[in-house]
């Protein structure tokens, strides 16, 4: 797996002192995930020379933010990152809340249900349950960054957004889709305008084979648009009759997430605002995601 690159973020970085650019290392080595990132990659990718990424990445392994794979070849996220990661679950984590919702869901749907989160132009999956009858696949797992727009839970929560601050996104992210995941723009604009419509995404065979998904947005108790809800399962399954019923069912299990995130206020700050939808997420610099399931 690569990590898609960005002149956005190459400009950005210029301007920006170490700790920025330390950050930006951590997100790319979280998108590139257990295989990891090379140096060379990694400086391509943020622009930055490679003796500065050299320089940055021992930092990080002093503090053991990061460590080198057993070929010592490519870099992956140390295990401060998953300690701190501990503590900031009690803040933050909202897979707790959504627990009985998803297991409803999965249920239900009998199929692989993924709770999506945004994070500035991203959508990261969190969490997901699978149901009695779910399929074999990898088409998303927990910790997975995509652009907003590419699979069905980032598509929901882009066309749940206002229309600028969408297509802001979408000037941001299209390149990037259309480069690394062979997703013309035309098509990506029309799924858009559909999901839309209907207030429910759905992506068939996009971004694994045979299989299909189907998303709804829900917001936090602010009314911003926070995450999505999904279910995938096969193609041959996904017949016009089941998307419709399952249609029901993510609403309700939408609704369901949006009250057990009533009052919790944090959310605003792990969505991102208004400067992740010009393409920057709160320490800005601009999002990037890696191309494959991840």
């Amino acid at each position: 797996m690569e990590v898609s690159s960005s002149p956005d973020l190459s400009a950005a970085l210029a301007h920006e002192g170490p700790l920025v650019r330390g950050i930006v290392l951590l997100r790319l080595l979280a998108a590139g995930g257990r295989r990891g990132v090379a140096l060379t990659q990694l400086a391509k990718t943020a622009g930055l020379p490679n003796s500065t990424v050299h320089r940055l990445l021992q930092q990080l392994l002093s503090h053991r933010l990061a460590m080198q794979s057993e070929s010592a070849s490519r870099y992956v996220i140390g295990p401060l990152a998953y300690e701190l990661g501990l503590v900031a679950a009690h803040q933050f984590d909202i897979r707790q809340l959504c627990q009985p919702a998803m297991e409803r869901l999965a249920h239900d749907a009998a199929d692989t249900v993924y709770l999506v989160q945004r994070s500035g132009t991203e959508a990261v999956c969190v969490d997901l349950r699978q149901g009695p009858s779910a399929m074999e696949f990898t088409a998303l797992q927990i910790g997975s960054r995509r652009p907003l727009g590419l699979g069905a839970g980032g598509l929901a929560i882009l066309a749940a957004l206002p229309q600028d601050e969408a297509d802001e996104i979408v000037a941001v992210v299209l390149g990037v889709i259309e480069r690394d995941w062979r997703l013309p723009a035309p098509v990506l604009r029309e799924s858009l305008r559909t999901a839309r419509e209907r207030h429910l995404a759905v992506v068939e065979n996009r971004i694994t084979a045979g299989v299909t998904a189907i998303g709804c947005s829900f917001r936090d108790s602010l009314g911003n648009v926070f995450g999505a809800i999904t279910v995938a399962g096969s193609s041959a399954r996904m017949t016009r009759s089941r998307t419709s019923a399952l249609e029901g069912h993510l609403q309700d299990a939408a609704s369901a997430v949006e009250q057990a995130l009533n009052g919790h206020q944090w959310a605003q700050y792990t969505a991102g605002g208004s400067g992740a939808a010009k393409g920057h997420d709160p320490v800005g610099q601009p999002n990037v995601c890696p191309p494959g399931p991840n």
